[in-house]
């Protein structure tokens, strides 16, 4: 890595006070509930004013704040090269977010070359933010976290995103193997906070087979800071595509990995 951990702490506490701004105007944008507002880029896949006004929001202040750093976003908008490289998904939920739901966030991630070193997620409408830092912690509105502790598949909450990049039999099939470890898998419609979920000990495993890097950067140290199991997202071409991501308690890591057919390590 290139940077020194007071150098990424020094940025984590500046995006934490972009995100915060970030996610003040897309509280304020948020549509009332019924809709949905904004418009379709596929199936299930919804666009909002807000999409765009807060990743440019977030792409400005980052670029004004370290014009060195390199900025990738979902939308696409803007798009710069560095050693380290800041990865935001504007809105991570914007099906939710387009019908006036809660369960929605701003996600803002650091990678330093290929390695996720820090991130925020801030979920505005549930008031709730999650920070952490690699070798640092994570933490959930300034409380430690810590993967759950079960180890029993007949007790355990487990969340599948889905895609329309996957067949519905393809999706069937997973389901029915969770179902058949006693498991009945949910989905809340976004991943990062269900990624946060199960770096907070709220969710035991979650499992989406095609998601993309803006969703998970900030997530992934999360899950790592709070003792979580993850498949090797980045190695599996996460860098440059969307690919499978399973997470998981310790505790269950063996039983959801052959349930899920996705490989930890």
């Amino acid at each position: 890595m290139s940077a020194s951990a007071r150098e990424i702490a020094y940025r984590l506490a500046a995006a934490r006070a972009v995100v915060d701004d970030a996610a003040a105007l897309a509280m304020a944008m948020r549509p009332p509930p019924g809709g949905p507002t904004g418009t379709t880029k596929g199936m299930q896949d919804y666009f909002t004013e807000a999409d765009g006004a807060v990743e440019r929001l977030i792409a400005e202040r980052m670029q004004t704040l370290f014009p060195d750093d390199g900025f990738m976003g979902e939308e696409g908008g803007t798009h710069r090269q560095g050693a380290l490289t800041w990865v935001v998904d504007p809105i991570d939920g914007t099906s939710n977010y387009a019908r006036g739901r809660d369960r929605w966030c701003v996600s803002l991630g650091l990678m330093d070359g290929d390695v996720p070193v820090a991130g925020v997620i801030n979920a505005p409408a549930l008031h709730e933010t999650y920070v952490a830092q690699r070798g640092h912690g994570a933490f959930l509105n300034g409380k430690a976290l810590k993967a759950s502790t079960v180890t029993d598949a007949r007790t355990a909450m487990v969340e599948m995103g889905w895609s329309p990049r996957v067949s519905a039999e393809t999706y069937a099939k997973k389901v029915s193997s969770f179902m058949a470890l006693g498991v009945m898998p949910r989905s809340g419609g976004s991943g990062a906070l269900a990624l946060a979920d199960v770096a907070s000990g709220r969710l035991d495993g979650y499992l989406e087979m095609v998601i993309n890097l803006w969703d998970v950067a900030a997530a992934l140290v999360l899950l790592e800071e709070a003792g979580a199991v993850a498949s090797p997202f980045l190695r599996d071409g996460g860098l440059t595509g969307g690919t499978t991501l399973l997470a998981t308690a310790p505790g269950l890591a063996d039983t959801l990995s052959r349930a899920a057919d996705v490989a930890l390590d």
